[in-house]
């Protein structure tokens, strides 16, 4: 008999999905608090939830053989103190269409300047500019994963030329253009003429502050820099300084790490939500001047959590060893 442990935001429709399917030889016991699951943690074998609520119960979890996330990133659970000695998964390809729903979002309200023009029928102005199209543009992938290959799809659709910098994948036939290796050799000839830079890397020591202030003032002034995925490919304060000296046409992060206040004010389109855009010269921006329109399809992760349905398991992460 196995024992299973749901610890998620959403336990009680996870455990609805698992016995509907009748496993045999499974029981499950599913909660979204942590504390409820930690004093019976060591009875339980497997284990299916979010990665930041997993790591508060993995020390005790002392017959886990294997834990499947319902993220596809997995960083909560590879901090070197925590145990390595059992199968970690993750969620795989169902993440990509949804993160490019949300980019695209973005870079559409971008081109047709759905925020400006919203703004301008709210005051009662008739706006006479003229709106740009994707149609022509470059877009710059830092990673092509499974998440950056959908986005690169979703671009050719618009008649966009595709770059791609990757460590050393190249799988996605959307891709015009690849570039490996460290980015200090290659900056120019990926950054110079992006007119968006969307960055889905994953979390690693590697691609920590990837997108840094040399990146930055690579590209040219009319780029858009979209961040889906982890924030600490991003250097904050230097991003911010670029919005703020006009070196960037607009930024728009889903998360963000900890960092200065200064730089976070200067980010931070709407205080009550870490969803956001910032145009280039507005120094308190306004809720439409700086992007954030209520009406526009919510983040994909908050999507994905909602459809749980959607979510495979058993698509092998890695083997981690004693």
């Amino acid at each position: 008999m196995h024992r299973l442990l749901i610890l998620s935001r959403h336990a009680r429709d996870y455990h609805r999905l698992v016995d509907a399917a009748r496993l045999p030889d499974l029981e499950v016991t599913s909660t979204s608090d942590p504390a409820d699951a930690a004093p019976h943690a060591g009875d339980y074998d497997l284990a299916f939830g979010e990665p930041s609520l997993l790591r508060q119960v993995l020390p005790a979890m002392t017959s886990m053989r294997w834990t499947q996330a319902t993220w596809a990133g997995v960083e909560p659970l590879l901090d070197p103190a925590l145990r390595r000695d059992y199968t970690l998964t993750n969620a795989r390809g169902v993440f990509g269409g949804l993160m490019s729903e949300y980019v695209f979002a973005y870079l559409l309200a971008h081109e047709r300047r759905i925020f400006e023009k919203q703004a301008s029928q709210g005051a009662g102005r008739w706006d006479t500019a003229r709106p740009g199209t994707l149609r022509g543009k470059q877009i710059g992938l830092l990673g092509v994963g499974t998440i950056g290959a959908a986005i690169a799809r979703t671009a050719k659709h618009f008649g966009m030329i595709v770059k791609g910098y990757t460590r050393a994948s190249e799988d996605s036939p959307d891709v015009d253009a690849w570039f490996h290796g460290r980015m200090d050799g290659q900056r120019v000839a990926f950054a110079l003429d992006l007119d968006y830079l969307v960055s889905i890397m994953p979390a690693t020591r590697e691609t920590r502050h990837l997108v840094d202030a040399a990146l930055l003032r690579t590209l040219p002034a009319r780029a858009v820099f979209v961040n889906p995925g982890r924030g600490g490919i991003v250097d904050e304060p230097a991003l911010a300084a670029a919005l703020q000296e006009g070196r960037l046409a607009g930024g728009r992060a889903r998360r963000l790490p900890g960092g200065a206040a200064a730089a976070r004010a200067r980010l931070l389109a709407d205080a009550e939500s870490p969803h956001h855009i910032a145009h280039r010269g507005a120094q308190r921006p306004a809720r439409h001047r700086a992007g954030v329109h209520r009406q526009l399809p919510p983040p994909a992760a908050r999507r994905a959590a909602a459809a749980p349905g959607q979510f495979r398991v058993g698509v092998l992460k890695s083997k981690l060893d004693n």
